[in-house]
């Protein structure tokens, strides 16, 4: 769903409260509270279960990282994707075929970047070798992207 707030380069990172702020808080507590208490449990001898509770959690830590990650790189593939079909129509000639030379990070920071500041973007990411984050910081007219996962 889209935001009505307004996005620039200083809110446009997104934080999901269900993920950030209960599942994975809640997912790493419990596998460290497992963790205390296997090592407690070394002092009275081995404990299988206890040790057992360790690798579930240690499990359960993967898959709320994997959960996470797994989207966020598959949109980034998205996003590559869409830039270069939109860097085909914007671009002319050498700076065109210049567009194979950015990097997935400065493809990435160029989606906010309205069509008109495109071409100075590319020129500067691909000469001053900018950082993903150096192009979002150039911007000047953010183009909002609200539908990122």
């Amino acid at each position: 769903m889209a935001e009505t707030s307004v996005q620039v380069f200083a809110n446009h990172r997104r934080f999901d409260p269900w993920y950030h702020f209960f599942v994975a808080p809640v997912v790493l507590i419990s596998f460290f509270v497992a963790l205390w208490g296997f090592i407690k449990s070394l002092s009275g001898g081995f404990s299988a279960w206890a040790a057992w509770n360790v690798i579930v959690w240690g499990a359960a830590t993967a898959l709320t990282v994997i959960a996470r990650t797994y989207p966020l790189r598959v949109q980034d593939r998205i996003i590559r994707l869409e830039e270069r079909l939109r860097l085909a129509t914007l671009l002319d000639g050498p700076l065109r075929a210049r567009t194979g030379e950015l990097d997935e990070r400065q493809l990435v920071g160029l989606r906010f970047a309205p069509d008109a500041e495109v071409p100075a973007l590319v020129k500067a990411a691909l000469d001053e070798k900018l950082s993903g984050e150096e192009i979002r910081k150039r911007v000047q007219n953010w183009r909002p992207d609200t539908f990122r996962v």
